[in-house]
């Protein structure tokens, strides 16, 4: 299975594990000149931007260490275009989290950065 594949797996493991928690997504895979967003969903009134990563072992790396700097200034700026475009208020209440797979075990990280 090649990147892209089991990148849409672990999405779809994490989108239906969201929703389980009581997520409405929104959105899966949405992109935009400067980036791409894997789910955005809310809870009640937040709008949740939510990245994956997948690692199959711990030799691996952290799937959360994953996320830099440069990839939250992306789904920062893809975030802001989203609003923009969906006509939300400016001042609706967001958050950035991120669902981490490390094997088999989902990790939901709240307010990741």
């Amino acid at each position: 299975m090649n990147r892209r594949a089991v990148g849409s797996k672990y999405e779809q493991i994490a989108k239906e594990w969201l929703k389980k928690q009581g997520l409405t997504i929104l959105a899966q895979n949405f992109r935009s000149r400067t980036g791409e967003i894997d789910l955005i969903a809310r809870d009640e009134g937040t709008i949740i931007f939510v990245e994956v990563k997948y690692r199959s072992s711990v030799s691996a790396g952290d799937p959360a260490e994953a996320v830099g700097w440069q990839k939250q200034m992306k789904i920062r700026n893809t975030a802001r275009y989203y609003l923009y475009r969906n006509h939300y208020a400016e001042g609706t209440p967001c958050r950035f989290d991120v669902v981490a797979i490390l094997g088999g075990e989902v990790r939901w990280i709240k307010n990741a950065f």
